[in-house]
């Protein structure tokens, strides 16, 4: 019996010095509110520019990455896309996997 509430209790502190996970990726509570904040202002870009088709992309912000995909219906409507992601203030990267047809 000792030993089973040892356990928990050692299970217990694991959890509780290590925090809550917000994502997967051990993503913080912080980080995972600032990459939802950048994910909106990419998709409001979108939704704004009369180029892009905001409902047919997708966008994904981890750690300030942002990751496009979808489809586009040219390569000038896939790279205004990008082009719109990175002028996001916060964004450090955007991996464009756009695909145009």
């Amino acid at each position: 019996m000792h030993t089973l509430a040892l356990a928990l209790t050692l299970g217990l502190a694991a959890v509780a010095t290590t925090g809550c996970s917000v994502a997967r990726n051990q993503q913080s509570a912080g980080g995972y509110v600032d990459d939802a904040a950048i994910t909106t202002k990419v998709k409001s870009s979108f939704a704004t520019d009369p180029t892009v088709s905001a409902m047919a992309i997708k966008v994904e912000t981890l750690n300030g990455e942002v990751l496009l995909s979808g489809f586009a219906k040219s390569e000038a409507e896939r790279n205004q896309a990008a082009e719109l992601a990175r002028n996001i203030a916060g964004v450090k990267l955007v991996r464009n996997a756009i695909a145009v047809r």
